[in-house]
């Protein structure tokens, strides 16, 4: 294996000193240290640190003695990038409960998946999903319910996002529904819970390719863990002005915008929906010096009217992962504004970075280095023989940040975890190589997993949700080359003999918008009389990935006349 300590950022020792005493207490340090310095940024609100950990402790109060709430109960949290989302995760945590992040997109079928594995009886809610929660009358004791326009400051004159605009409007607190304003008048002070770094914290959950989602375990730890080592890796401190624009309940965004910068002391600048207009502003108001893009953002940004040198004046890093920085943006981003894209890799299993690149030796497209005592290899994936550098095999890593486990899946974690010289690994299913240096690169996925502008799409999870399609007999579903999110979801669909011939390609997209969150459902839809077979009579989706890929005719199906 080879070394690449001559390229470790210079002044960082290669081992962390983890708090002994959980994630809640990081914000507990942040302010006592700077009570008045600006914790949250939230369309031209300010929430100081002492009034962040305020609110922090009245809502604690309300789960512990309105809604019963006791260490390692799974309290869901589903909301946008809000100050209440902050407020409400490390609510939970201080009263030494597990949260349970849920993509607001997740459609009622998830959300009940989620509720009913994970037996949560609590959830916080963003005021645009009560529609949701009420028709799918899930097992749930207590629903607290946040207008994100409450933390909005008044006279902003800036755009704000429909979801924030919507908020403004009431919603009858029938029971289990309870707003957020009253949940922060509890009169009973809270009993803070003292926890261990061994303490269960988090619970993010990760489909799989059974179909179904699955939770990965995360102690105080894990979580604290990829936080330490991210605000140390990018060196923040209490004068860094954090973006959290990419969405929180995503393990990249959570740890290295909220839970980094809260450590460090930093102040966030949220934003419950992508709008690059507002980058420009925000940007040269607050003098935003961390931003933690998806490439696409960063597009985005360089293309809008509003833009201009002044906008990254004060920024000094620009990192991001899931989806690699196309070469023609990295390299203007460094000739026009001295910028490296630093890119790193990480999963929900890892709650998030095993690799990242040093600042000062970043190479493009590529995952990195494995970052403070994280081991990585890449092996055979039949044999687990070590690869010779270079060479082409599944990435394995172990560290402080691998989960314990799966929630509830014991069959799962005899397939992805692995012992090797006394280590344990966890397979990540990603195929990639490590050159002479050290440096690791991603070259495809064992597994199917499609990765739609850095949100993992299961094929196994779409092909479940469109077989429930009436006119559906047989689908495949596979990656596309997409030139704006990375890859796109494509569905091949064989029609069931009775079906009507006037069903078109948007008539299936259409209703698969009812059934699953936006992000998987197929960007396009082809209708054929017949899909590939293996040898076992299984459908073969590689031949079609790869004739989608390589711009082929995959053969076997053959397409209906529309």
């Amino acid at each position: 294996m080879n070394n690449h300590s001559e390229f470790w950022p210079v002044g960082l020792a290669h081992s962390l000193s983890l708090p002994a005493d959980g994630l809640f207490a990081n914000l507990q340090r942040s302010a006592q240290a700077q009570p008045l310095h600006p914790a949250l940024v939230f369309y031209g609100s300010e929430t100081s640190y002492g009034e962040l950990l305020k609110q922090v402790l009245q809502l604690g109060a309300y789960l512990q003695h309105h809604c019963g709430a006791k260490r390692r109960d799974r309290i869901l949290l589903d909301m946008q990038n809000s100050p209440q989302f902050v407020i409400s995760y490390y609510a939970i945590l201080a009263i030494g409960a597990v949260a349970v992040p849920i993509n607001p997109m997740n459609l009622a079928g998830e959300l009940a998946h989620i509720q009913s594995d994970s037996g949560a009886r609590i959830a916080l809610i963003g005021m645009e999903l009560v529609d949701r929660f009420r028709a799918q009358q899930l097992a749930l004791d207590q629903i607290i319910v946040a207008r994100y326009a409450d933390y909005v400051a008044e006279g902003f004159s800036l755009r704000l996002p429909d979801v924030v605009l919507e908020s403004r409007g009431t919603f009858k607190e029938i029971p289990p529904f309870i707003a957020w304003t009253a949940a922060l008048q509890a009169p009973t002070p809270i009993q803070v819970q003292t926890v261990g770094n061994s303490d269960l914290c988090l619970m993010p959950y990760t489909s799989g390719t059974t179909g179904k989602p699955k939770a990965c375990m995360h102690t105080h730890a894990s979580v604290q863990f990829t936080a330490v080592a991210q605000a140390a890796w990018y060196r923040f401190d209490s004068q860094s002005v954090v973006t959290a624009f990419m969405p929180l309940f995503h393990v990249a965004a959570m740890q290295a915008s909220m839970n980094a910068g809260i450590f460090a002391g930093a102040t966030l600048v949220l934003m419950a929906r992508w709008d690059r207009e507002l980058i420009p502003p925000l940007f040269e108001k607050y003098g935003v010096s961390f931003w933690n893009a998806a490439p696409t953002m960063i597009v985005d940004v360089l293309a809008s009217p509003s833009f201009s040198d002044r906008t990254f004046a004060k920024l000094t890093t620009l990192t991001g992962g899931g989806s690699a920085m196309p070469a023609a943006v990295a390299r203007t981003l460094q000739e026009r504004f001295n910028l490296t894209y630093v890119e790193g890799y990480g999963m929900t299993e890892t709650i998030a970075p095993t690799h990242i690149n040093p600042p000062k030796r970043a190479k493009p497209q590529c995952l990195g280095i494995p970052i403070f005592e994280t081991h990585s290899r890449v092996v055979d994936p039949q044999t687990l023989a070590e690869m010779p550098d270079n060479a082409v095999g599944e990435i394995l890593v172990s560290g402080p940040q691998v989960m314990l486990g799966y929630w509830n899946h014991p069959d799962a974690d005899a397939e992805c975890f692995v012992m090797l010289d006394g280590l344990r690994f966890l397979r990540t299913g990603d195929l990639g190589y490590r050159d002479e240096e050290g440096y690791y690169f991603a070259v495809d996925r064992l597994k199917r997993m499609i990765n739609v502008s850095g949100y993992k799409v299961w094929p196994a999870e779409c092909e479940a949700k469109l077989y429930e399609h009436p006119s559906i007999q047989e689908c495949c579903v596979v990656s596309a080359p997409d030139d704006y999110k990375g890859e796109s979801v494509k569905a091949f669909v064989v029609l069931k003999a009775d079906s009507t011939h006037d069903l078109k390609e948007s008539d299936i997209i259409d209703w698969a918008r009812g059934v699953m969150a936006a992000y998987k459902v197929p960007a396009s839809v082809v209708f054929v009389s017949s899909l590939p077979r293996s040898g076992s009579n299984k459908i073969d989706w590689r031949v079609l990935q790869d004739a989608v890929w390589l711009g082929t005719s995959p053969g076997s199906p053959v397409v209906h006349a529309a």
